[in-house]
């Protein structure tokens, strides 16, 4: 009684039935983060050969023009940039890529295709689309608008003399107007 007592047998601790299955969860998250960052891995890797493989085309561009700033970025959904507003991704299947331009009405897809080669071909119809509208917004654009700049001098002097007369016409019509007024005030008096 007065001495020691005897220490019963520890009851076992039962599995708690939501921490195995929180555990067990956490397991699973970890494995298919581990798969989401491999397939990241494989379409980084994807794009970084299909630059390499642009290497050539890019470096036919002449050196003055700065239309296109190609590389590749990372994130959520990894993009080889060609430009501003075109892009390759991969497709759903991560195994297709995807060459798409933004526009102001959504997403353009310009090709698709398993193949390097294919895309090396779509990349280089878009880059020298976008080198001829460089030419001819530079060729409109003679030094600083020339060509259409004299239309628009023939115009504005055409506008400033019909402007200089309409003045000189209201000019006088407020100043008949004033004459009048002043006659009339100052007019006999009876």
């Amino acid at each position: 009684m007065w001495g020691r007592r005897k220490s019963q047998p520890e009851a076992q601790a039962e599995p708690n039935p939501l921490k195995e299955a929180v555990r067990e969860a956490r397991i699973e998250v970890a494995e298919r983060s581990g798969v989401v960052v491999d397939l990241r891995d494989a379409e980084m890797a994807r794009l970084e050969l299909l630059n390499e493989a642009l290497d050539p085309l890019f470096a036919d561009i002449p050196a003055g023009v700065e239309l296109f700033d190609r590389g590749v970025s990372r994130g959520d959904v990894p993009r080889l940039w060609i430009d501003v507003i075109a892009h390759v991704e991969m497709g759903r299947d991560k195994r297709q890529y995807r060459f798409v331009q933004d526009t102001r009405y959504g997403r353009a897809v310009l090709g698709e295709s398993h193949e390097i080669p294919e895309m090396v071909q779509a990349v280089t119809r878009y880059v020298a689309r976008r080198l001829v509208e460089r030419e001819r917004a530079l060729a409109d654009d003679a030094p600083f608008g020339q060509a259409s700049s004299q239309k628009l001098l023939e115009q504005e002097r055409r506008h400033g003399r019909l402007r200089a007369i309409r003045t000189f016409v209201y000019g006088a019509v407020v100043a008949t107007a004033a004459l009048f007024t002043l006659a009339l005030l100052n007019g006999p008096r009876p």
